[in-house]
């Protein structure tokens, strides 16, 4: 069992736009590529996990989802970076398509899809990471009983001043993007990279 990092998706892999409803509206963050190579390099699995409920609400496909995905890892790969899984919830309670209308345990902050990968990947989640741009993030990083980073891009700077005083869980750190958070996970699991 290792130590995974898991990665929410906009706001912190990607450029957060609201609802990528389009392929030509995803756009990696500067550096975000680089961070997840070092992690490739240390032999630290790299799992997504992202609530897209845009399909739930019927605005935009299945297929498009799936384009957007392959293009994150044709965008990696230029950096000779990859993720180890992708794991989506396509839930909301109010749903257009029946088959999404669910209140589920998938969707963070609930840990359902991390407890998947756990199982699929052989991961430790009390050892591993979970980084992202919103509180539910961390909430979800609480209940898998991973350390929550949150970062300063996507949503994360307005969480970061008004939402998370009010809040109960806090994260262990709080990085100005991707890469210092990468800097801090490499730092917390001593671990030298090239």
């Amino acid at each position: 069992m290792k130590p995974a990092v898991f990665l929410d998706r906009d706001g912190t892999i990607n450029e957060q736009m609201g609802y990528i409803n389009h392929l030509s509206r995803f756009h990696m963050l500067p550096g975000a590529a680089a961070a997840i190579r070092r992690l490739n390099i240390a032999g630290i699995p790299v799992v997504v996990v992202t609530n897209q409920s845009g399909l739930a609400r019927g605005y935009f496909p299945e297929s498009l989802l799936v384009e957007v995905h392959r293009k994150m890892e044709r965008k990696l790969a230029e950096f000779d970076a990859y993720v180890d899984g992708i794991y989506v919830c396509p839930h909301h309670p109010e749903a257009k398509e029946e088959r999404f209308r669910a209140a589920c345990d998938c969707r963070k902050p609930g840990n359902a899809l991390f407890l998947k990968a756990s199982l699929e990947l052989g991961l430790d989640l009390a050892r591993s990471y979970v980084v992202g741009d919103r509180w539910s993030d961390l909430k979800a990083a609480a209940k898998c009983r991973a350390k929550g980073i949150l970062v300063l891009t996507g949503y994360g700077r307005g969480d970061y001043d008004y939402i998370g005083p009010r809040q109960q869980i806090q994260p262990h750190y709080v990085a100005e993007d991707l890469r210092e958070a990468v800097d801090w996970i490499l730092a917390d699991l001593a671990v030298i990279t090239v």
